[in-house]
C-alpha cells in the first residue's frame, strides 16, 4: 500500500477520531468536575462556595459534560482551555517551570487538548452535528488535482 494512500485513509478518518478525542477528553474532564463538586471517585468535595476550586468544579463539570455530548463544543472548549490555563498559572506554576516540576501536567494537557477542539471542531458524533445543527469540524481534505500543461 503506497504512502498516499495510506494518508488518504487516515485522513478520511480524522472527524470520527476528532470526535471520540472529544468524547475521552470531556469524560475525564467531567470526572474530574465531579470528583471536586460532589467528592466522589476517591477525593473529598470541596466546599460549596470555595474560591476558585468550587467554582472550577462546576465549570469541569459542565462543560465537560457538554464536551462529552458534543454541544456547543467549541465554546466549552474555550472556557475549558480558559480555566485549565488559569488553574496552570495560577496553582502550579509558582511550583516549577515545567509541568512535571509543578504536577500541572493534567491541567496543561487539558488545556491544549481543548484548545485543539477549538480550532478544529467538535468531530463526528457530536449532538449536534446529528441534529444537523452544528458542524462536525476537520473534513477530509481533497488532494489537489494535477496540474495541466496548457496545449494538452
Amino acid at each position: 500500500m503506497s504512502t498516499a494512500r495510506i494518508s488518504d485513509r487516515l485522513t478520511s478518518r480524522q472527524p470520527l477520531v476528532l470526535g471520540l478525542f472529544r468524547m475521552v477528553l470531556g469524560l475525564l474532564f467531567t470526572s474530574e468536575g465531579a470528583a471536586t463538586v460532589f467528592g466522589v471517585l476517591d477525593r473529598t468535595a470541596s466546599p460549596v462556595g470555595d474560591w476558585p476550586f468550587w467554582y472550577a468544579g462546576v465549570i469541569e463539570l459542565t462543560c465537560g459534560v457538554l464536551i462529552l455530548l458534543g454541544v456547543t463544543t467549541r465554546s466549552a472548549a474555550f472556557i475549558s482551555s480558559g480555566i485549565m490555563a488559569f488553574a496552570y498559572f495560577t496553582e502550579h506554576q509558582k511550583d516549577g517551570l515545567f509541568p512535571l516540576q509543578n504536577g500541572g501536567l493534567a491541567p496543561a494537557l487539558f488545556c491544549w487538548g481543548f484548545l485543539l477542539i477549538v480550532f478544529f471542531g467538535p468531530g463526528a458524533l457530536s449532538l449536534s452535528g446529528l441534529v444537523g445543527r452544528g458542524e462536525t469540524g476537520v473534513r477530509p481534505s481533497a488532494r489537489p488535482e494535477p496540474e495541466q500543461r496548457v496545449g494538452e
